[in-house]
């Protein structure tokens, strides 16, 4: 399991970029995005680091 603190997310929108961009890293990956928390969980056998690269590539900022 990997978690990542996200910034940027504010709507179901960013739920679905989020959630694209980790399944273009890991189309098998189960990705759980806390909104309100800023907070995204993705079961995956990636890397933390290519799942942080693609979230950011998606216009979102990676803080923790």
């Amino acid at each position: 399991m990997v978690e990542l603190k996200v910034e940027g997310m504010s709507c179901q929108h960013c739920v679905a970029a989020v959630t694209r961009a980790v399944h273009e890293t890991d189309a098998n990956a189960s990705v759980n995005v806390e909104l309100s928390a800023g907070r995204v969980l993705v079961e995956t056998s990636s890397p933390r680091e290519a799942l942080a690269a693609a979230i950011e590539d998606a216009g979102y900022t990676i803080v923790a």
